[in-house]
């Protein structure tokens, strides 16, 4: 798990949030706001509110770019990677900007945080259950993620506290199975990625038997991905890899759920992959409520 210490935003490259604010506003403005004339640009106060208790909050820098584009300035009232209180509505933030302006923002900042705080949530409910069961291995997602959006949910994993796993295709060779059909074997895809990838990146190769699986650790590969293994089948083969190959490391993925994931822990299983931390997992529900110098009602109410 990420220490508490460490500010994940730094690994944010500047030009990469900027860009990313630039492309949401873009895209839900294209042209004109012609609602923006009812509002015009007096100073107005607008509260984050989340509405799902218990969330962990993530996000925070797009969210908070967002409106820096805009001229806006955001101040949290909580700290990313904190659990949101168990209230049905918790204030979270609070913006200020010409109204226009923080309206422009409005909906692109809260889908990001919708969706980053979705994913951090539960990632940390993963992160307790492999906790609570003492599993010393690590969760981590995987490529499945929503065109264009990768960085944002990578980002929220982090902040969820399990490993992102490779980024994309440059980060670590992984030789699935129409890999192995098109060089014709596992030793020589092996061999093949050898060549170009030398001493800096680990070599994964996903295997669907324990034949497979000797072959991938003969030739040589860092870590065998054992795809779609019942709990029981996964724990013989993890165990026999373990004692003929110690350094290779064991990742179970396919399949794998929240309720399922307890079986899949044991000593001899390294690294959990699960697509399910970014398909098919539930938003966050947050709102922004705009209090104008008129209207100082309780956002809560």
């Amino acid at each position: 798990m990420t220490s508490p210490e460490v500010d994940l935003a730094h690994i944010i490259p500047p030009q990469a949030l900027s860009r990313l604010a630039r492309e949401w506003l873009a895209e839900d403005t294209p042209n004109f706001d012609p609602a923006g004339v009812c509002v015009g640009s007096k100073e107005v106060r607008a509260t984050l509110l989340c509405k799902s208790p218990g969330s962990v909050l993530a996000g925070c820098p797009f969210f908070t770019e967002v409106f820096s584009e805009l001229g806006c300035t955001v101040d949290w009232i909580y700290r990313e990677g904190q659990t949101l209180g168990m209230e049905l509505v918790t204030q979270t933030a609070v913006v200020r900007g010409p109204a226009r302006c923080v309206l422009l923002g409005e909906r692109p900042a809260l889908n990001c945080l919708a969706r980053t705080s979705g994913i951090a949530t539960r990632c940390r409910q993963l992160l307790d259950i492999a906790q609570t069961e003492c599993w010393k291995g690590q969760l981590a997602g995987t490529r499945k993620t929503t065109p264009g959006f990768r960085l944002v949910e990578k980002y929220a994993m982090l902040v969820g506290g399990i490993s992102m796993h490779r980024y994309d295709l440059s980060g670590m060779v992984m030789l699935k199975d129409n890999h192995v059909w098109a060089s014709g074997s596992i030793t020589q895809a092996v061999r093949d990625a050898r060549t170009v990838c030398g001493f800096s990146s680990k070599i994964e190769v996903e295997c669907r038997s324990d034949e497979e699986a000797i072959e991938a650790a003969t030739a040589g590969a860092d870590i065998i991905m054992l795809d779609n293994y019942t709990p029981q089948v996964l724990h013989t083969a993890a165990l026999s890899l373990k004692k003929q190959f110690p350094s290779v490391l064991i990742e179970a993925s396919g399949g794998v759920t929240p309720l399922s994931l307890p079986l899949y822990f044991s000593s001899n299983v390294d690294i959990i992959s699960m697509g399910c931390i970014t398909q098919g997992c539930p938003t966050v529900d947050f709102s922004l409520k705009v209090q104008s110098s008129s209207n100082e009602k309780d956002p809560l109410q």
